[in-house]
């Protein structure tokens, strides 16, 4: 089924959780301040749109498309970007709380992070490899069997990643954060 053409739309401060949101292919669309919690967006697709100050805490966005999408200083609490087409799969995220976020099972390769809030989030059987997590908080975040290959951890904080259970060669870390390489270790780290 072919899904009605949007194009070059800004929407600002919209409730969505009132005011339904067309299903359609979104592309080049702006949504500023606009709230889409707990919406269904399934099988809806966004091709190079942006999110601004929105909601996206809890969307349900079974088999939708985000392609080049990017994200600033959004809510998306439980964002559950693994239900989601992952075939075109690529966006960028500045300044979003993805507390208790799923990444499980994804693939999302070379994406870039910036001052983003992981507090819980699951990143078991993920595929980011050389993406990049620029003064991030991972506190509590969840790594297993990832492949975090060439990732840069330089100015991450509060990770805990289990070197023998992931895939991290090449990843960058700097000498302020190994800890949380070595946190399961039960090792005291002195300065």
């Amino acid at each position: 089924m072919s899904l009605p053409f949007i194009a070059d739309k800004d929407y600002l401060s919209v409730d969505f959780t009132t005011n339904h949101l067309q299903r359609a292919e979104y592309d080049n669309c702006t949504f500023t301040n606009c709230n889409f919690k707990e919406v269904y967006l399934s099988a809806f697709s966004f091709l190079e749109c942006t999110f601004i100050d929105c909601d996206l805490s809890l969307v349900k966005i079974k088999d939708a498309t985000f392609k080049d999408c990017e994200f600033n200083h959004c809510k998306m609490l439980g964002f559950p970007l693994n239900e989601c087409d992952t075939l075109l799969l690529s966006a960028t995220f500045n300044h979003c709380n993805l507390q208790l976020a799923l990444f499980n099972d994804i693939t999302l390769k070379q994406t870039y992070f910036d001052s983003c809030e992981f507090n819980q989030a699951d990143f078991s059987n993920a595929n980011l490899t050389a993406s990049t997590f620029k003064d991030c908080n991972f506190i509590n975040a969840i790594f297993m069997n990832t492949i975090l290959e060439k990732c840069d951890f330089t100015s991450a904080k509060n990770f805990s990643i289990i070197p023998e259970n992931n895939k991290l060669k090449n990843a960058k870390f700097s000498k302020d954060n190994l800890e949380g390489l070595l946190l399961h270790h039960k090792l005291m780290i002195s300065e």
